[in-house]
């Protein structure tokens, strides 16, 4: 049953967002503020737990291990950080896009690959253990690499606090992840049995992020809605055509490549909107109406990210 929930997420992110649409008031919960515990927001926290739910799956084993795979590994994270970021600039300046848009798409490019990669990588017959380290590595390098590179890119539209942001990584990304490795640790068989869910709890978390963005940005949407689904649309679909072609061009093989073009066009986007929710990242804009386009892009990019990934993933399979 967890299999079967997990191999269908695009379709359940799809769905979720389509119920969020009609059904705005079922998903804002998440995303408003309005929600605390012991003073921290409930997006905070659920991007936290989803972040904990990837550390609880790792051992110190797992990080001593990425060096057992230097080529592939450098490969596809250098990519994942110069081809996705660059990519959101030049297409956030090729379409004239708003401030807002502009450093939300860019904001959502900086991020690190997302775990539903490794679901993706796996329906796609590519190298999972490679997928599993490419994210594991991206989102250790994220914490740095996530505020400098914002920080630059979408510095041509505001200015931008990259110590906040830097300061967000490691509360939200860094100290869960190594928690969770702790804690398997310490307590591999509790650590098991609850890692065993934490997978379906992580989905329905992403989809609720997701489908909250979108149902509290439901005017935005549809003001831009033609833009939107183009950036977004051309920013996953260069992750994913590049990082195969780039791949094979570095001498790697058919699974690598594979493996690399969706770590590469799939990205956290859940991390994005999290990250562009808060308010210290909000009041960098100059009026409110920016502040509330600068989550957008990463909802838009969830829906686009899994979609493409999928269609692409079964080609693939079937090819095999």
């Amino acid at each position: 049953m967890l299999r079967r929930i997990t191999d269908n997420f695009a379709v359940l992110t799809i769905a979720g967002v389509a119920l969020a649409w009609f059904f705005p008031a079922g998903f804002t919960w998440m995303t408003d503020g309005s929600i605390r515990f012991a003073g921290q927001p409930l997006l905070s926290l659920a991007l936290g737990v989803i972040m904990l739910a990837m550390g609880l799956t790792l051992s110190f084993k797992d990080y001593r291990g990425l060096a057992k795979m230097p080529r592939a590994l450098l490969a596809g994270v250098g990519l994942q950080f110069a081809v996705m970021p660059l990519s959101g600039f030049v297409i956030a300046r090729a379409l004239g896009l708003e401030p807002g848009l502009a450093v939300g798409l860019i904001l959502v490019a900086c991020c690190p690959g997302g775990t539903a990669s490794n679901i993706v990588t796996y329906i796609a017959r590519g190298h999972v253990a490679l997928s599993v380290a490419m994210t594991m590595a991206s989102t250790l390098a994220a914490v740095v690499l996530t505020p400098l590179l914002t920080g630059w890119l979408a510095g041509a539209y505001v200015e931008i606090d990259r110590w906040n942001l830097l300061v967000n990584m490691v509360a939200v990304v860094l100290v869960p992840v190594v928690l969770g490795t702790l804690l398997n640790r310490l307590f591999p068989r509790a650590a098991g049995a609850v890692s065993a869910v934490l997978p379906l709890v992580a989905i329905v978390l992403v989809i609720l992020i997701v489908g909250g963005i979108v149902g509290g940005s439901k005017a935005a949407i549809s003001e831009h809605a033609g833009v939107l689904l183009l950036a977004t649309f051309l920013l996953h679909a260069s992750g994913f055509a590049l990082g195969y072609v780039l791949a094979r061009v570095l001498g790697l093989g058919e699974v690598e490549a594979r493996t690399i073009s969706i770590e590469v066009g799939m990205q956290n986007s859940g991390l994005g909107s999290g990250l562009a929710k808060t308010p210290a990242f909000a009041a960098q804009f100059a009026s409110v109406q920016q502040a509330a386009l600068a989550p957008v892009p990463a909802a838009i990019s969830a829906v686009w990210h899994v979609v493409i990934g999928s269609l692409l993933a079964g080609w693939w399979r079937r090819r095999s």
